[in-house]
């Protein structure tokens, strides 16, 4: 594990503590409470603001930005329970596959 690995799966361990917490508790808290809409509602919006700013191409704000939509991501995940690990897997299993390959094989 690498330290990009350990910066997402340690954000991940306090996504999971957080989700029977009280949603008064923190803000983690309340996503889980308001249930899977909000999370998706969430992910989207974050994903949107990822694109506005790649289009503006101000280097700081994708990062920020890219930054939130992890963060919600591995919210998602923690709500169905998957480690991150099993994306990582995932684009383990992708790597020097020829996207047009990749894309592919599912249609199979």
């Amino acid at each position: 594990m690498n330290e990009r690995d350990d910066i997402l799966q340690a954000v991940y361990e306090v996504i999971l503590d957080r989700k029977g917490a009280l949603p008064e508790s923190s803000y983690t808290a309340s996503l889980f409470h308001k249930g899977i809409d909000k999370i998706l509602k969430k992910v989207g919006e974050e994903a949107t603001e990822v694109i506005i700013a790649g289009k503006g191409g101000k280097r700081e704000e994708i990062v920020y930005e890219t930054a939130d939509l992890l963060f919600h991501t591995l919210v998602l995940l923690g709500h169905y329970d998957i480690a991150p690990a099993d994306v990582y897997n995932e684009l383990r299993r992708r790597f020097g596959t020829s996207g047009h390959a990749e894309k592919a094989s599912r249609n199979e």
